[in-house]
């Protein structure tokens, strides 16, 4: 397998790390991750100028790229500036329009695209521990179109976003796999409301509450009662990205880590000389390794068939969930007492480390999930 990036890709992932570094200083940061949006609209929008989103599609939808490893090339940008925008909503809702969307419906596409609309995905329900089929949110079927009726929680950006891809169930009972239904649902639809709060490493989510909210048949994405199929290959994107995500910030916690070892000194030589601090920074290179191996193998098999391509993505999410607590961990405690401060972007970086593992299902739940669809 050939590992190196086309000139593109490299060209890109140039660009992004550059526009970050200069726009997207960990004091902006810190000031989007408070404010009552939860992130920098202006940053959001230069990203969308210099072709961050439309990297992830195809031309076919708008989009100059859409290939997995595009994908994991702009998300590793994005986890070196530790950048906190919409871009997972963006990927995920988009990726299912434009998979089995009708020609109305893709026209969503075009401001997603260039970031005018914020998109959110509104699956994940109390009870569920990451089983894509636990969706106990009702639509029932009216003369109208469809009523929905049920809660939805930790929706990342769903405070701000503009467009909801939503999760239902049209028959069965919670855990089935049939049954499942999708629906795109404007924001300011009626009878939606949205409770916002910050997330620990930075940023917004929400608490959404459907009390009979109406929407039409042609908010309907895919067939009815078969939309498990979609949500799985679109939640799948997403986790590809975290995992190049953590990559990403993973990169700068391993180089931020061995400039303090070379310049911190005790007994009057820099702490990188003692044996015990070497071993311990050379498992964390190993393991990094490991991890960014994992990412490429799992962008590689994004075009395989289900089983082989399912099983790529949950190796990848397990080894990002260890490696990156652990990478963590030990960059925290080579840095001693001030790893754990504020002020310091290595402690931000960590939390997100931790957080990304249990975004779209953990370690846990990937190693049980892989073991699961090797039997199978």
């Amino acid at each position: 397998m050939h590992f190196e990036h086309t000139e593109d890709r490299r060209m890109l992932a140039d660009t992004l790390d550059r526009f970050l570094a200069d726009q997207y200083p960990i004091e902006a940061r810190h000031a989007a991750a408070a404010s009552e949006l939860g992130f920098s609209e202006t940053v959001w929008r230069g990203l969308a100028d210099i072709g961050a989103i439309g990297a992830l599609f195809p031309e076919a939808v708008g989009g100059f790229g859409g290939d997995a490893f595009d994908v994991t090339v702009v998300f590793d940008s994005l986890g070196k500036g530790l950048a906190i925008e919409p871009f997972l909503g963006a990927l995920v809702v988009g990726q299912a329009i434009a998979a089995v969307g009708t020609d109305e419906q893709k026209a969503w596409l075009s401001p997603l695209l260039d970031g005018s609309t914020v998109a959110a995905l509104a699956h994940d329900e109390a009870g569920g521990h990451y089983e894509l089929a636990h969706v106990a949110l009702r639509a029932e079927r009216t003369p109208a179109g469809y009523m929905l009726d049920g809660h939805k929680g930790v929706v990342v950006h769903g405070e701000q976003a503009g467009l909801l891809l939503v999760s239902a169930r049209t028959a069965g009972a919670v855990d089935d796999e049939n049954g499942l239904s999708l629906f795109l649902v404007p924001a300011n639809a009626p009878g939606l409301t949205r409770q916002g709060y910050g997330r620990v490493d930075g940023g917004r989510a929400a608490e959404l509450h459907f009390n009979q909210v109406s929407v039409p048949v042609s908010a309907l994405l895919g067939a009815q009662g078969q939309g498990l199929a979609v949500l799985e290959r679109a939640v799948g994107w997403g986790v590809l990205a975290l995992c190049a995500e953590a990559v990403g910030a993973m990169d700068v916690v391993k180089q931020m880590t061995l400039d303090y070892l070379r310049t911190r000194q005790q007994f009057g030589v820099p702490i990188g000389s003692f044996q015990a601090l070497q071993h311990r920074m050379a498992d964390v290179l190993l393991e990094i390794e490991q991890a960014r191996s994992a990412v490429i193998n799992a962008a590689a098999a994004m075009g395989a068939e289900r089983g082989t391509r399912e099983r790529a993505l949950s190796a990848a999410k397990y080894s990002i969930g260890r490696i990156g607590t652990r990478v963590a961990e030990e960059c925290i405690q080579l840095h001693g007492g001030i790893g754990m401060t504020w002020e310091l972007p290595l402690a931000h970086y960590a939390k997100r480390l931790v957080m990304i593992d249990h975004q779209l299902g953990d370690e846990d739940h990937h190693l049980a999930r892989y073991m699961a669809l090797a039997v199978h």
